[in-house]
């Protein structure tokens, strides 16, 4: 591979790594699944098609514009100061607008072909990702964004606001600040060397850790609430109980620890490991069982 062919494929793996993929990968998957959940087995494929592309397109766009708003910050950061645009491995960072402006506009413009609800969820969803960074607010906000996906998803098959879409919605709500505060106590010190002295960081690590423990009880019980609300089965059943019982638990070891370490574990429980196969249960005893 020649140097100039290299350098290309670099730099576009700069800019996919704005677009973080990770965590663009886990709410997308969120959206399709809460609209296949909607669906139990009867699938409208127009409306499901349009909603899977605007999520594919609209995710990444608003992540990578949470990644263009935090690139101050970040550079402060020993956690994320390698990241591609506080590196300066994107340089200027207006560089990256272009790519994330389009898949805004791409990904919300799908949305109102679907219909009035999904496009008021993705726009609510990408106003709110993007005001009050790195303050005590953006964790709340980050509530209303984390389900915008779900909301869309679930408003392309079904349109109406029911006690089964909030319930969902319930756990998101409740696991966004888990997995969020769970990382900030991992690495309070180097929020705190970065000038950041916002809820929860300003508070003790004991008073923490025993918010996250609470929040840990809250979504199992959330959890539970789901299989009767949604009337899924067994399956959903088994998994939710085990998923809980491991989340309580890291949350127990955190409380007696305190330590980074412990808190850097519940962070990653809370990802893929929580997030993902609980949703991935869902799509499974709607559809199978």
């Amino acid at each position: 591979m020649s140097v100039i062919a290299l350098s290309k494929k670099t730099a576009i793996l700069d800019y996919i790594e704005v677009l973080k993929p990770r965590e663009s990968g886990l709410h997308i998957l969120m959206g399709v699944i809460a609209a296949l959940v909607a669906a139990r087995g009867n699938l409208p494929l127009s409306p499901f098609i349009l909603s899977v592309i605007a999520i594919s397109f609209g995710i990444p766009g608003a992540n990578g514009l949470t990644n263009y708003l935090d690139r101050d910050i970040d550079t402060k950061m020993r956690r994320t100061c390698l990241r591609a645009l506080p590196s300066r491995r994107i340089y200027p960072p207006e560089k990256s607008l272009p790519l994330v402006i389009t898949l805004l506009v791409i990904g919300l413009s799908l949305t109102w072909f679907i219909n009035p609800l999904c496009f008021i969820s993705g726009l609510v969803g990408i106003v709110v990702a993007a005001l009050w960074r790195k303050t005590s607010a953006e964790v709340f906000l980050g509530v209303i964004a984390g389900c915008a996906p779900v909301l869309i998803g679930w408003f392309a098959i079904r349109p109406v606001l029911d006690m089964q879409i909030l319930a969902i919605c319930a756990m998101v709500a409740v696991w966004t600040p888990l997995h969020v505060w769970s990382v900030m106590v991992a690495y309070r010190d180097d929020f705190l060397n970065a000038g950041l002295h916002y809820f929860p960081i300003a508070w003790s690590i004991t008073r923490s850790v025993k918010l996250l423990f609470a929040l840990s009880v809250l979504l199992y019980v959330i959890s539970m609430g789901i299989y009767v609300v949604v009337d899924f089965h067994w399956l959903y059943l088994i998994v939710a109980n085990v998923l809980g019982i491991l989340m309580i638990t890291a949350c127990g070891r955190l409380l007696i620890s305190r330590g980074a370490l412990s808190a850097w574990r519940v962070y990653k429980l809370t990802a893929f490991p929580y997030l993902g196969v609980i949703f991935i249960t869902m799509l499974f005893d709607s559809w199978l069982l």
